[in-house]
């Protein structure tokens, strides 16, 4: 055989290798942090009708404020945060985030009004301040671009399996009435918040900041990944300071009509995360019926199962032939279209079949997207520029729960909300479409074909 086989080869074997050892050994255990901030930032979904809402006195209105005062603490810190995380290491910094959230999260067991409410809900928003952002980062130390959307999409995959999981944990939590002489909602806030605790004591010790520190890395993958990810730093910083400073990253308009992408998708995933279960207890009165909390909770984990196997299969589809523009915006024109007509569903099957729909075309979207800002940010730029993204984008997550609720008080119904959804849904498309004519830089076929010529496209 030839040297230059066997050197290409011996490479192909070093990629493979060293990829998969990341998706096993890193990817989980970030996607298990992921699994437990997004379950304690939407666990008061599950206490509103859960008897929140009745012990506490609140108002449709009232919950969503108090469900999104989370994102302005999380939207106006998320970027110091994330250059905080560039500063002092992912490790450190991560494991210090989830700690503190976890800390607060416990608190909600002892809330006692609305006021308490939204005050520990902004706390929880510094506490997780540039935790996703952060997440995203510290994955591009390991994984270079052409392996990016399937790491992604197995990490992406916590948030929907999160709520196929949570969604009847938070329910079972809430049927555990009395005990300890608490309402069930309080002990489920407590159930949700230990974890984040125990977690983030472990990734201080678990997580490693880059592949040249990994004990569990060959000295020849140790080589191969860090000489393949400072070549594509390399190549993108070949684009000048504009490329690689915090300032760079401001003034980079791809960076803020991403984030604009990102606010409509996250509109529509939050306007579902948060009133889902209280549109599936309305059920009760608009068709009939009876269902208890626990079932409750397994209602609502329905859609996301489906999202989860969508969201993993057009990631690997798109990472197949390479990242396009189109892999994100038809997916955001599907839901755009598929939310307004839940609210002309005849029976609770049909509904949530549509809100299926909905959830799957959000989660199909939103890992290709997150693959995107490393393509022509690198260093503290892309630190900045993801964080940014993700400021812009959870700003939503104020607005949609908030104005839901504020819509829902002053029509009685959830018809102009639900098309309000499906409008930013739509921006998010037209801009993905915008963004792909002023030259967006994405994955070639041919990088695409180096992962699959690897065999990494089996993970």
């Amino acid at each position: 055989m030839d040297a230059p086989i066997k050197s290409k080869l011996s490479h192909a074997s070093l990629e493979r290798s060293a990829v998969r050892k990341v998706a096993t050994r890193i990817v989980p255990f970030v996607a298990l942090m992921f699994f437990i901030n997004y379950l304690d930032r939407t666990a008061i979904g599950f206490a509103g009708p859960g008897g929140m809402n009745t012990d506490l006195a609140l108002s449709a209105a009232q919950f969503g404020f108090a469900s999104g005062i989370f994102f302005i603490a999380y939207i106006l810190l998320e970027v110091p945060s994330n250059i905080a995380l560039h500063k002092f290491g992912a490790r450190r910094w991560l494991a210090r985030i989830m700690v503190s959230w976890g800390l607060v999260s416990v608190l909600f067991t002892w809330v006692q009004n609305f006021e308490q409410l939204w005050i520990l809900r902004f706390a929880l928003g510094v506490a997780e301040a540039g935790f996703f952002p952060g997440a995203i980062f510290f994955l591009s130390f390991w994984v270079p671009a052409r392996h990016r959307a399937k790491i992604l999409s197995l990490f992406y995959l916590a948030q929907p399996l999160t709520t196929v999981v949570g969604a009847p944990l938070a329910g079972w939590l809430i049927n555990q009435h009395g005990l300890f002489g608490l309402e069930g909602w309080r002990i489920m806030f407590f159930g949700v918040g230990m974890p984040a605790i125990i977690v983030g004591v472990i990734a201080w010790f678990y997580l490693v900041d880059k592949p040249a520190d990994a004990k569990w890395l060959t000295a020849d993958e140790k080589t191969w990944l860090t000489n393949a990810l400072e070549k594509e730093r390399d190549t993108t910083s070949e684009g000048g300071a504009a490329h690689h400073s915090i300032k760079g990253a401001f003034r980079n308009g791809r960076v803020w009509i991403l984030g604009g992408v990102y606010f409509g998708l996250v509109y529509g995933f939050y306007t579902l995360a948060f009133f889902l279960p209280t549109i599936i207890a309305g059920f009760e009165q608009q068709f009939g019926g009876k269902l208890d909390i626990l079932q409750r909770g397994l209602v609502t984990a329905i859609p996301y199962l489906p999202a989860a196997v969508a969201l993993y299969l057009w990631s690997r589809y798109a990472g197949k032939h390479g990242v396009k523009a189109w892999h994100v915006a038809l997916p955001a024109a599907i839901g755009a279209v598929s939310i307004p007509l839940a609210l002309f569903a005849g029976s609770p099957a049909a509904t949530i079949a549509v809100i299926t729909v909905t959830a799957s075309s959000i989660f199909a979207a939103f890992p290709l997207m997150w693959t995107l800002p490393s393509r022509f940010l690198t260093g503290a730029a892309a630190a900045t520029g993801v964080a940014l993204i993700g400021a812009i984008g959870n700003l939503a997550g104020f607005v949609a729960p908030y104005i839901t609720g504020m819509l829902k008080d002053l029509t009685g119904s959830y018809v102009v909300p639900m098309f309000l959804v499906g409008g930013f849904m739509l921006m998010s498309c037209l801009l993905m479409v915008s963004l792909n004519r002023k030259g967006l830089p994405v994955e070639s076929r041919s990088e695409a074909e180096a992962s699959e010529a690897a065999g990494v496209e089996s993970l």
